[in-house]
């Protein structure tokens, strides 16, 4: 992303919006963490720590002045999944709005598996 600056022009990787999106993510009570965004065959890979970028999809709609993420998840069993994606989408957005000073214009999530404990 290109934000034009009194002095210059900063340049922000969309490898920031998602390393922020995911930590974030993770934070939130219930999320067990980030899941594959190329589920293949069903099977729903559980991602490590160092790998959080791959559960987290960038898109720059409106020729690049907002951002998009779309997050792919892991959630605890017996949690209230309307809620948690509220609280998930708040946290995400105010982290990723705070630390770029980018306006996200969505946060979508897609829970791809639920896990016992």
């Amino acid at each position: 992303m290109k934000i034009p600056l009194e002095k210059g022009t900063l340049y922000i990787s969309a490898d920031v919006f998602t390393a922020v999106s995911g930590y974030a993510a993770t934070n939130c009570f219930g999320v067990k963490g980030m899941a594959s965004r190329s589920v293949q065959d069903g099977i729903v890979q559980l991602l490590r720590r160092e790998n959080i970028a791959k559960g987290v999809k960038v898109s720059y709609p409106a020729g690049g002045e907002l951002v998009d993420i779309d997050l792919h998840i892991v959630v605890e069993h017996g949690i209230n999944i309307p809620e948690i994606c509220r609280s998930m989408m708040q946290e995400v957005r105010y982290n990723v709005e705070k630390i770029t000073g980018v306006t996200v214009n969505s946060v979508n999530i897609c829970i791809d598996s639920v896990v016992v404990g």
